[in-house]
C-alpha cells in the first residue's frame, strides 16, 4: 500500500519549486531522485509535476512514496503495539528478543514480528527502528514505516529509562559523565576508559527498598550498554546483569531495564505524542519482593531542565 502524503501550498511559499518545498518539509535529496522516477510520484492538483516547477498558493502537492520491497521471515510471536499511526508504529519489547536479524537471531525477532503485521495489514516496507534496544532490554521501540518518517524520526525521539540497581546511590540525582570504550575489537563488552567515546547518562532516584534502588534515565548518548557499563562501573550494576557483574535475582533471568516512556513528533504536522510502556511481570515481581510498590507516576517523572548543573558522577563510588 502505498504511502500517500498532501500538502496545501501556503501564501508564504508563492513561486518556490516543488524541490525546495520538500526540502523544507524534510525530503531528501535521494527521496527526490526517486520520486522523480515514478510517473505518480510528485502531483500538483493530480497533474504530473517537475521538482523545478513553482507553486502557487491553495494548490495541492501530492506525494506517493514508492513502495519497498524488502520481505522478512514472519513471526507470530504475540508483541503489544502501544501506538500506531501511517507513518509510525510503536511496541513494547519483550525480554529475549532481538529488534534485528543477526547471525545467531533469524527468527524471533521484533522485525519478524513487524513483518508478519505488514502480511495482515497488506503492506510490504523494512523495519526501521528509530531506537533499538538489547535482546534482554524490554519496552518501547519506535520504528518508522517508511524512509521519509526514519528520517524525520531520526535523532527525535526521547526516552526515559527504568533500572533496578543494586544498592543505594550517592546522590537523589545527578549526571554519570564517563567515556566508554569497547574493551576488545569484535567483542560486546565495553568499559569505561578514558579513550573511549563521551557518554553521559542522568539518573534520578525514585525509590529505595530492602538493598536495591528503582532508578528513572535519561540518555543523552546513545552508546551500546551504556546505562549497564555505568552503573556497574559506579560498583552500583543493574540486578541480574551477569554480563557486567550484577548479582542473580530469582525471578530475574536478564539486566533489570526497561523504556518505560517515549516522545516523538508527528511526521507531517510536528505535535508531539507521548507514549508508556507498562513495566513487565519480571520487574514488579522483584521490586514487591524488596518493599517497593510501583506508582504508575513515576513514568512521567521529569528530567532535569540543565543537566549540566547536576551532581557529577565521574568516577566510582566506593
Amino acid at each position: 500500500m502505498m504511502r500517500r502524503i498532501r500538502y496545501i501550498v501556503p501564501p508564504e511559499r508563492r513561486g518556490w519549486s516543488v524541490e525546495q518545498f520538500l526540502r523544507h518539509e524534510g525530503f531528501s535529496g535521494r527521496m527526490l531522485t526517486a520520486l522523480r522516477k515514478l510517473p505518480l510520484g510528485l502531483l500538483l492538483d493530480g497533474e504530473h509535476i517537475r521538482t523545478v516547477d513553482p507553486l502557487s498558493p491553495g494548490q495541492v502537492l501530492e506525494v506517493n512514496l514508492p513502495e519497498e520491497e524488502k520481505r522478512m521471515p514472519p513471526c507470530d510471536i504475540p508483541v503489544p503495539i502501544l501506538y500506531e499511526d501511517e507513518d509510525v508504529i510503536l511496541y513494547n519489547k519483550p525480554a529475549g528478543m532481538p529488534c534485528h536479524q543477526s547471525g545467531g537471531h533469524i527468527y524471533g525477532t521484533l522485525s519478524s514480528v513487524y513483518a508478519a503485521h505488514c502480511a495482515k495489514t497488506g503492506t510490504v516496507t523494512p523495519f526501521r527502528a528509530i531506537n533499538r534496544l538489547d535482546m534482554d532490554t524490554t519496552g518501547a521501540v519506535v520504528a518508522a514505516k517508511n524512509q521519509f518518517a526514519a528520517g524525520k524520526l531520526w535523532k527525535a525521539v526521547r526516552k526515559r529509562y527504568f533500572a533496578l540497581a543494586e544498592g543505594e546511590l550517592p546522590f537523589p540525582q545527578g549526571l554519570i559523565d564517563l567515556p566508554i570504550l569497547r574493551e576488545q575489537p569484535l567483542e560486546m563488552r565495553r568499559i569505561v576508559d578514558p579513550d573511549g567515546q563521551e557518554a553521559k547518562t542522568e539518573f534520578h532516584l525514585l525509590a529505595q527498598g530492602d538493598g536495591i534502588s528503582l532508578v528513572g534515565l535519561v540518555l543523552h548518548t546513545g552508546r551500546t550498554h551504556q546505562i549497564r557499563v555505568h552503573f556497574s562501573h559506579l560498583g552500583r550494576p543493574l540486578l541480574g546483569d551477569l554480563f557486567y557483574g550484577g548479582r542473580e535475582e530469582p525471578g530475574l533471568s536478564r539486566q533489570a531495564l526497561h523504556c518505560g516512556w517515549v516522545s516523538f513528533p508527528n511526521v507531517l504536522t510536528g505535535e508531539e505524542t507521548a507514549v508508556t510502556a507498562p513495566l513487565p511481570q519480571d520487574l514488579l515481581t522483584v521490586m514487591e519482593r524488596h518493599g517497593i510498590r510501583w506508582q504508575e507516576k513515576w513514568l512521567a517523572f521529569p528530567p532535569a531542565k540543565d543537566p549540566s548543573k547536576l551532581p557529577l558522577l565521574l568516577r566510582a563510588t566506593q
